[in-house]
C-alpha cells in the first residue's frame, strides 16, 4: 500500500507541473459527454447533426457519468474547475490502477514487489510523455491500464499454467474490445492472446489453445460489434469520422522504423541498458521467460500500434502511453529477476550501469518538461477564450442570433460558442472529413464558399495551408476583422458581408477585437477562463 500511495504522490506531483492545462482535443469528448449526458444524443452542440467525433467511447462515458453525478461539467471542486479536476483525478486513479496491476504481478515473481512497483512509478512520473497525455483530459491514462491490465492478466495466466482455458480467453477478449473501445489503435491487443498462445502452444496443447482463441474472439466481438453496429445505423461509418478525416494510410513495413523516435526519446544508453537487462533476465527458469512473453508480446503490440499510426502533430508522443508504461514494467520487474540471481558486488554493478544510462535520459526529460510547459499543445481554456467567447462577442457585436463559425479546434470552441460549429479540421464535420480523405472530390473552398457560407471564418498557423484564407472568394463575402501583425504567426478573423449593417459596425468589431486581443493570452495565463464554459458566454461574461 505504501508503495501505491508513494507512488501516485509522485504522479500527482509531477501532474501538478502543468497546471490546469487540459488539452484542447479533449475538449471534443468533454461536449459529446455533455450532449449525452443532457439526453441530446452523439452531437458536438445541440442541433448539431449526429457526427461521431470522438474515438474514445469508454472514456466519454467515464465523463458523462461525472456529468450526471454533479462531478464534472458544472463548477468548481475544491476551486478548482471541474472539467480539469474530474479527468485528472480519473486519470490518476486509472495510473493508480496501473502500478496495482504490476504490483501484483511482482508480488508473484519478485523478492521486492513494493519496490518494484515503487521504482516503476518513479520511472513513469519521470516521463513527461506519460505524464502530460495521462493528465491532458485525454483517454490515455485509462488505455494504458487497460492494456497493462490484459498483459499482467495474460502473465499470471502463464505462470499459473492455466492460459488455455474459456475463462482466461473471455477475460482477455474482454479486455481487448475495452481497449479498442478506448481507443481506435486499441484493437491491435486483441491479438495479444493469440499471439502469447501460439509462442507457448506445445502439439498436446493446441486443440485446447484453438478453442480458447475462439472463445477469445468471442468476448472480444459481442462487446465490440454491438458498438460497430451501433456506428453504421447511427453514423453510416465503419471506423469513427475522426478516422476518415486523419486519412490513416495503410501501414508499411517502412513504419516500424519510427520505433527510433521512442528510442530517442527515452535515450538511446537507458534504452540498450534496458534491453540488456529484459535479455539477461531470460535467463532465468523456464518459468520466468513463460511469464516474461505474455508482458513482452503486449509491449511489442503497443510499440507496432504506435508505429502504423499516423503521425500525430502535438508534442510529446501522444501514442506511446502503453508504451512507457509497460516498457517500464518490463524492465523493473526483469532488472528484479537478474539482481536476485547475482552475488552482492554483481548487484550493485548492475545498479550502477542502470542508473549510469538514466542519467542522460533524466537530464532530456527535465529539459522536455521545461519546453512542454513553456509552450503547452493547444490549451482548451485558449480555445475557449479565443474561439468562443471572442466569436461570441463578434456576434452580439453584429446582432448575430443564428450565425456559424468555421474554424478548427473544437474542443474549447463547442462548449462556449453559441454560433453553429464547422470543423475546419474535419473531426466533427463529416462532409469535410470525406472531402480530406478523398472520398468526396468537392473542393473545400467551394464547399465553404458555395455551400456552408459560414458567418464568421478563423484560420491560423498550418490550417493557412488549407488555401480558404486565399481563395478570392474570401475578400469578395468576407471583411476582414482581425489579422495577426506578426506573418510568421499567421490569424485571422473574417466575418460575412452581408450581416455587417455599415462601416461603423465593422469599425467597432475591428475595434474590439484591436482591444481585446492582445492582452488576452497574457489573461489566460493568469486567470484561464473560469469555472464554467457555457455556450454564450463572452470575454466580459
Amino acid at each position: 500500500m505504501a508503495a501505491l500511495v508513494g507512488s501516485a504522490l509522485l504522479l500527482g506531483w509531477r501532474a501538478s507541473e502543468y497546471g490546469n492545462w487540459i488539452v484542447d482535443d479533449a475538449g471534443i469528448t468533454f461536449a459529446y459527454a455533455r450532449s449525452g449526458a443532457e439526453g441530446l444524443g452523439p452531437v458536438l452542440q445541440p442541433g448539431a447533426a449526429p457526427v461521431e467525433g470522438f474515438s474514445n467511447p469508454t472514456w466519454l462515458f467515464v465523463l458523462a457519468v461525472g456529468k450526471w453525478c454533479g462531478l464534472f461539467d458544472r463548477g468548481s471542486l475544491f476551486g478548482i474547475p471541474d472539467y480539469v479536476l474530474y479527468p485528472k483525478a480519473i486519470a490518476l486513479i486509472c495510473c493508480v490502477g496501473i502500478l496495482a496491476a504490476c504490483y501484483v504481478a511482482a508480488r508473484r515473481v519478485s523478492r521486492w514487489p513494493a519496490l518494484a512497483t515503487f521504482v516503476t512509478g518513479a520511472l513513469l512520473a519521470a516521463i513527461p510523455s506519460f505524464v502530460i497525455w495521462c493528465f491532458s483530459g485525454l483517454e490515455n491514462a485509462l488505455f494504458a491500464l487497460a492494456v497493462c491490465v490484459l498483459a499482467v492478466h495474460l502473465f499470471l495466466a502463464v505462470l499459473d499454467e492455466r492460459l488455455w482455458t474459456p475463462k482466461v480467453a473471455v477475460i482477455a477478449g474482454a479486455l481487448a474490445a475495452f481497449a479498442a473501445l478506448t481507443r481506435p489503435d486499441g484493437l491491435i491487443y486483441l491479438a495479444a492472446y493469440p499471439v502469447v498462445s501460439v509462442i507457448l502452444v506445445r502439439r498436446a496443447t493446441l486443440p485446447a489453445a484453438l478453442r480458447c482463441w475462439l472463445y477469445s474472439a468471442l468476448a472480444f466481438a459481442i462487446p465490440f460489434g454491438a458498438y460497430l453496429l451501433w456506428r453504421i445505423v447511427e453514423f453510416g461509418r465503419l471506423v469513427p469520422n475522426t478516422a476518415v478525416a486523419k486519412h490513416q494510410a495503410t501501414p508499411t513495413v517502412h513504419d516500424l522504423t519510427r520505433a527510433g523516435e521512442l528510442v530517442q526519446y527515452a535515450g538511446a544508453p537507458a534504452v540498450i541498458a534496458g534491453i540488456g537487462v529484459v535479455g539477461l533476465a531470460l535467463g532465468s527458469s523456464r518459468r520466468w521467460r513463460d511469464g516474461a512473453v505474455a508482458l513482452l508480446a503486449p509491449l511489442a503490440l503497443a510499440m507496432v500500434a504506435y508505429c502504423v499510426l499516423q503521425p500525430d502533430w502535438m508534442a510529446q508522443f501522444r501514442f506511446a502511453t502503453p508504451v512507457w508504461a509497460l516498457g517500464a514494467f518490463v524492465v523493473v520487474i526483469s532488472a528484479g529477476q537478474l539482481l536476485a540471481k547475482l552475488h552482492k558486488r554483481s548487484r550493485v554493478l548492475v545498479v550502477l550501469v542502470l542508473i549510469g544510462a538514466l542519467v542522460p535520459s533524466g537530464v532530456a526529460f527535465a529539459n522536455a518538461t521545461d519546453s512542454f510547459r513553456s509552450n503547452e499543445d493547444v490549451p482548451l481554456c485558449w480555445i475557449a477564450l479565443r474561439f468562443g467567447r471572442l466569436f461570441n462577442g463578434y456576434a452580439d457585436i453584429a446582432g448575430v442570433q443564428q450565425g456559424s463559425l468555421f474554424a478548427p479546434d473544437m474542443g474549447g470552441s463547442s462548449l462556449t460558442s453559441r454560433l453553429q460549429l464547422i470543423d475546419m479540421a474535419g473531426l466533427a464535420e463529416a462532409r469535410i472529413a470525406d472531402i480530406y480523405a478523398g472520398k468526396d472530390r468537392t473542393d473545400l473552398s467551394d464547399y465553404v464558399f458555395e455551400e456552408r457560407k459560414p458567418t464568421f471564418v478563423h484560420s491560423h498557423g498550418l490550417w493557412m495551408h488549407n488555401q480558404v484564407t486565399i481563395d478570392p472568394r474570401i475578400t469578395r463575402d468576407y471583411y476582414l476583422i482581425h489579422q495577426s501583425p506578426d506573418p510568421a504567426l499567421p490569424d485571422e478573423d473574417w466575418i460575412r458581408k452581408d450581416v455587417v449593417r455599415d462601416e461603423q459596425q465593422l469599425q467597432e468589431l475591428r475595434q474590439y477585437a484591436g482591444k481585446v486581443l492582445p492582452p488576452l493570452w497574457g489573461e489566460y495565463r493568469t486567470s484561464g477562463c473560469g469555472p464554467t464554459l457555457r455556450p454564450g458566454q463572452t470575454l466580459s461574461s
